[in-house]
């Protein structure tokens, strides 16, 4: 009976390495959940944000009258997200890649 060479135990463990790392990874892919959202496309309706801002400052303002100073304050932080949502969706538009660039 003859020793293993080191050359022939290291091969040896490379492969056992190498296979049981490849099962780890094909196992880890096989339960990632997909992602959904890819292929989708983002619809941004501009005008109906502004819209909803807009009421949400008319909104604003009528609690401020009333003297609502918190319910008012939320109210525009609220319209002032929904403008910050709208200016995103516009500079994503505009910066967006054209399909065929010439």
């Amino acid at each position: 009976m003859t020793n293993a060479t080191p050359l022939r135990r290291t091969l040896t463990a490379l492969a056992a390495t190498t296979l049981l790392a490849g099962g780890l990874l094909l196992g880890q892919t096989a339960t990632a959940p997909t992602a959904h959202a890819a292929g989708k496309t983002v619809v941004c309706k501009v005008a109906e944000l502004r819209q909803q801002a807009a009421q949400l400052r008319s909104k604003a303002a009528k609690l401020d009258r009333l003297g609502e100073k918190a319910a008012a304050r939320k109210a525009r932080d609220q319209a002032a997200a929904l403008e910050r949502k709208a200016k995103a969706c516009e500079a994503a538009d505009d910066t967006a890649p054209k399909p065929f660039p010439r």
